[in-house]
Order: C-alpha cells, then structure tokens, then sequence
C-alpha cells in the first residue's frame, strides 16, 4: 500500500458493498442502465431497449449473485437471434446500413451474455456468436474494420499460432505518407469486439489503429498463466507492425484500457526501442495481486466477481484462493524487476484516485522506481476516472503524433445512436 499507515488509499472504502451486488436488477437500475441509453461501455454499439425485455425475465426470475453462468448467458440468446433475423433480412434486401446495425447491435446482447468472461459453455458459444456478428456489422461500414490474424512467430508451441486483431488503416495511408498507430490493448471483459468503438475516430485524423485482447482473455493466443507470455506476443505483433509500409514506424503508440494497463507498463519495459509511446489507463502493476485487496473487491466497484474473473483471466479457472496465494509473487512488476529495468518508453500513468478495481497505490509505486514516468490522477474518479482521463489521454496522443484535434470531437464518434 502507498497510503500513509500502510494501507490502501481507499481504505475507508472497502469494506462496503455496492448496491449492484445486491441482485440483477440492482446492478441494471444502478450501473448498468445509464451507459446501455448512451451506448457506451459496456453497452457499445447496443440500443438500450433491445436490453428491456431481458432485464425484464432476469427481474421477474430474481437473478443475483452468485449467477449460474449459462443461466445468466440464456437469458439473453431469445433478443440475440431476434436481432440477428432482422440484420440478415435487411442484409439479403441490400440494405447495408441497417444490416449493419442490427449485427452490431445483436453483437452487443451476445456480450452482456457472455459478460465478463466466457466461463461456461453457453458463455463460450455467446462469445463466438457475438464476435462473428460483430465483425459482420463493422465490415458493413463506409470505412470497414478489418480482422487479421497475425503470425504469432515467438509463441511456444502450446501457444496460439495467430494473433487475432482488428485493424483499420486510413484510406489516406501509404508508403510515402505512412500513418501513426494507435495500438489498443484491452481490458479483463472488453475485448476487440468492443473498444473497436475508437477505431472510426482515430481513422478520421489519419491515425491507424490495430485492437487486440490480453493473455487469458478473448482469443489470444498467449499462455494466460506464464508471466513472460507477453514478451512473445508483442515480438510477434511488433514483427508485423514493422512489416506494414502504410504505418509510420516512428509514431507507434500503445493505449491500454484497465487490466490492459498492467501490460502496457511491462511492454513500455521490455519493446521501449518500438514505441513513441504509453498509456496505461486503469491498470496495476503489484498491489493489485495483494491477497489484502483481493479479499475485498468482489463487492466494490466492479459489476460481478472481480477475484473470480481475475483468477480465470491469470488461468487459475475457479480456485480463486490459489490464484490469491500465488498471484504477487508469480505477477507482480515490482517483485520480477520490470519496475526498476533503467529503459522505459515514454509512459503515461491515469486513473480515477478512488479506484476499487485496481488501486491507485499500484501507480505511486510505478512512479517511485525506475525511469521517470508522467501521470496525471483524476482526483475523486472511480475505475479510469472517465470521461476526463480520456481528455487527457486524447491530447497527449495528438501531441505526441504532432497532429492538431479536438479530443470533444473524437469523443462524439463514441456513442452508439440506434438509426433503425
């Protein structure tokens, strides 16, 4: 712990338990509800009334922690196909813009379904649905988003040969005019299918844009359980980035959302020779593996079992205690000398100073070892302190690229505004 007395800076905190713990239809009224009407996390290109109808059954069945996993993922499989009928009616008629939308909006019940990690059958069978649908949908679009598997060439042999990512590179990019490039690592539960939301504004100020999911989520092919895993899988995505004539070599930057954060400060260590630079938004790096704050963070801020995911997330599947027991010292930045390695990449730390998914104490600590670092806390803000963290990660990527823009305007390509 970085705060005064050896404890935690939201220590007076945490020991309450937030209402969304108290039954689905808390966690609808009380967080869940406001971003599904906006469209934004985690609802991202979801309409909020294609979600009325389920949470209406889940209300009625008294659906609450602890869930059975493909009870809760069944629920949403009825309004899922529904709106897959619909998108492929519109798309057998041409209709491409609202094929387009109904395949992502059907995507986005597939991904509260399988939400936050596909852990049971039916969750696994939503994932990839949901996936398929999703890159339907975004394929459909003026500026079509791309999926490529690229060769994961350092992987071991029990590891994935390919690194799935999507991609989107700007019509203006080419070999004597190369485009910057905004590497997006995701988080625990967001995975491509999601934070693709940023990949049409960063097109239209000619930046490109590669999303792939972090080891022990999504599809990618890196050993969940094996710390130096992310070593390989950014030597290969590195290998292929320096493969690609439209992507200007010298702006390559990575921006890393929540659990993402934890490899965006290790890359930023071990690839800093490839990178303008980082931002680790949300992340941890040590005392995020401490049993004291795993002991108490599945009734904070997260909307589910945060210690059960994080343990299947890190391979341990469901033995939390294990994963409890184990975690620091098989993880942790600081015990495995990432912190204090002399080179770093430009890195920038933010995050809310009342986190309860990752506490703050994790970027004091970054802060107090090794190479200089820049940060930039959003005081009173919870888990990645949105939206003003993302004002102010917006600004320091465009200065870093040199490109002049309006982080308000970028902000407006986010939510997802139903057509049809």
């Amino acid at each position: 712990m970085a705060a005064p007395g050896g404890k935690f800076f939201i220590q007076d905190n945490i020991k309450k338990t937030a209402a969304h713990h108290e039954s689905y239809q808390q966690l609808w009224e009380t967080k869940w509800k406001k971003p599904a009407e906006m469209g934004v996390y985690p609802f991202m290109f979801g309409a909020a009334s294609d979600f009325e109808p389920i949470v209406s059954a889940m209300t009625e069945q008294n659906f609450r922690e602890p869930y059975d996993w493909d009870a809760y993922a069944k629920m949403y499989f009825p309004q899922a196909e529904k709106l897959t009928k619909i998108a492929e009616e519109a798309d057998s008629k041409g209709e491409v813009e609202k094929a387009s939308e109904y395949y992502l909006r059907a995507s986005a019940v597939y991904r509260i379904s399988r939400f936050p990690a596909p852990r049971s059958e039916v969750q696994r069978e939503a994932w990839t649905k949901g996936k398929a649908l999703c890159i339907k949908g975004l394929g459909m679009r003026p500026h079509p988003v791309h999926e490529v598997q690229i060769p994961h060439t350092h992987g071991l042999q029990t590891e994935g040969t390919t690194i799935p990512v999507y991609h989107l590179l700007p019509s203006t990019a080419s070999s004597s005019s190369p485009a910057p490039l905004v590497i997006i690592f995701t988080g625990l539960d967001g995975y491509r299918t999601e934070l693709a939301v940023w990949m049409e504004g960063w097109r239209q100020l000619g930046v490109a844009t590669v999303v792939l999911e972090i080891p022990g989520t999504g599809d990618c092919p890196a050993a969940a359980s094996d710390p130096t895993s992310p070593d390989r899988l950014y030597s290969s995505l590195f290998e292929w980035v320096s493969q690609q004539p439209g992507i200007d070599q010298a702006k390559v930057a990575i921006w890393a959302f929540s659990t993402g954060g934890y490899y965006a400060i290790r890359v930023a260590h071990t690839h800093a020779s490839k990178l303008a630079g980082v931002v680790a938004l949300g992340g941890g790096c040590h005392h995020m593996f401490d049993p004291a704050w795993l002991a108490e963070v599945n009734h904070l801020e997260y909307p589910f079992d945060l210690a059960n995911t994080l343990a299947h997330k890190w391979g341990y599947g469901n033995d939390v205690a294990r994963f409890t027991e184990e975690a620091s010292d098989k993880f942790s930045l600081l015990k495995d000398g990432t912190l204090d390695m002399p080179t770093c990449a430009r890195l920038l730390l933010v995050n809310g100073t009342e986190d309860e998914i990752f506490p703050i104490d994790d970027y004091y600590l970054a802060l107090q070892h090794g190479a200089p670092k820049e940060a930039r806390f959003v005081k009173g803000g919870m888990h990645m302190g949105e939206p003003m963290s993302f004002f102010v990660i917006l600004n320091w990527l465009y200065k870093l690229f040199g490109i002049e823009a309006d982080p308000g305007k970028q902000m407006q390509t986010l939510p997802f505004k139903p057509k049809f």
